[in-house]
């Protein structure tokens, strides 16, 4: 009987000792530091965009007007034809003036009549020369008088004034019109160029000034990035233009600046009224970046958990200068070569002992796709 009572003691014993080694192994492994993927910073030549909305214009937009009163009585062009300098878009009724016409050369006729009979009584000194010079007078008036209504009949017929794409017709056949309408008859515009004119605030249009290279305005114009084109479809244009103008004063009612920038537009894709997105880019080289997904956001600013030589995990401010894709471009705080946890940081809570798996940085900073428009 002793010996079964020794037997279950040593028994009872080795049930203890394994159940203690489990339950200090469960605490060795609720203790241990947790696992993170740590990148190392790197530096990159990066280039942001900055975007402006943007109105389209042709580089000439001419308004078409009438500049007699009548009756349109043909309709020559339609909308969106193109037109050439000096062609007939829209014809008057001229008829009142046709008639008054005549009626001014029967005047111009008489009046030459009338000085064709003095000249000779004039030679030998039948009247005064005065008498000439007044009818001389009267048919200069009656050849003016005739000039006058001719032209006018002229007007009659209204000329395209540039070379161009014909606008909107507001008028139609039949339609009276003045020189007086509120509305041109139409606009012709030269779209082969077209200009996008947008504006900047004021800080914003000194930031942009003072970056750029060059002692006057013009030598900064020159030397101004080309820009680019966001149609209203979001898609960009394949033409790249360039800053040709900013305006030296600040439009006291919005506080901007207007800059015009002038592209091709040899398909005719761009026309009057066309909404845009104008965008300028600005070249960062040898810059510090830090994934977007590896930061975290705390009172307006931008941290991240840097991870030191002891594997402790301490959130660190950032100063980001600019942020392009899902890329933050940073100014000060961390530095080429230095270790940010990359992938879990909402895990973290304060300073941590962590065990850092080393991953590359693109697989972290790799783009974001965009799944739905």
């Amino acid at each position: 009987m002793k010996k079964i009572y020794t037997l279950l003691f040593v028994i009872s014993t080795l049930i203890l000792i394994s159940c203690g080694g489990k339950t200090n192994e469960n605490s060795g492994n609720q203790s241990a530091a947790p696992s993170f993927q740590v990148i190392e910073i790197p530096t990159k030549d990066v280039t942001s965009f900055t975007t402006y909305p943007a109105s389209i214009e042709g580089i000439v937009n001419s308004e078409v007007r009438a500049k007699i009163s009548g009756y349109i009585t043909d309709v020559l062009v339609d909308e969106g034809e193109q037109v050439k300098k000096g062609e007939t878009l829209f014809k008057l009724e001229t008829q009142s003036l046709s008639q008054d016409a005549a009626a001014a050369l029967a005047n111009v006729n008489a009046a030459q009549v009338e000085v064709d009979k003095l000249k000779p009584l004039v030679e030998k000194n039948i009247i005064s020369s005065v008498q000439l010079e007044t009818a001389k007078a009267k048919l200069q008036q009656a050849k003016s008088t005739y000039n006058s209504i001719n032209a006018n009949i002229n007007y009659g017929s209204i000329k395209s004034p540039v070379d161009g794409f014909v606008g909107s017709i507001r008028f139609r056949r039949g339609a009276l019109v003045s020189p007086n309408n509120a509305q041109p008859l139409t606009i012709v515009a030269d779209i082969s160029k077209v200009y996008a004119y947008f504006s900047m605030n004021e800080k914003d249009y000194l930031n942009f000034i003072q970056d750029t290279k060059g002692n006057t305005i013009n030598e900064k114009i020159q030397n101004l990035p080309e820009v680019e084109l966001i149609l209203a479809n979001g898609r960009v244009y394949d033409q790249k233009g360039k800053i040709e103008t900013i305006n030296s004063q600040v439009d006291a009612a919005t506080g901007a600046i207007t800059f015009r920038a002038k592209f091709d537009n040899p398909s005719r894709i761009l026309t009057n009224g066309n909404s845009a997105k104008i965008r300028i880019p600005k070249k960062f080289e040898n810059v510090v970046v830090v994934p977007k997904e590896s930061t975290f956001d705390r009172q307006g600013g931008v941290y991240v958990y840097q991870v030191h030589s002891d594997s402790m995990a301490v959130s660190k401010s950032i100063a980001v200068i600019n942020e392009v894709d899902n890329l933050y471009m940073v100014e000060s705080g961390i530095e080429e070569g230095d270790k940010i946890v990359g992938l879990g940081i909402d895990k973290l809570r304060g300073d941590t002992k962590i065990i850092p798996k080393s991953v590359a940085f693109d697989s972290v900073a790799k783009p974001i796709k965009i799944l739905f428009r």
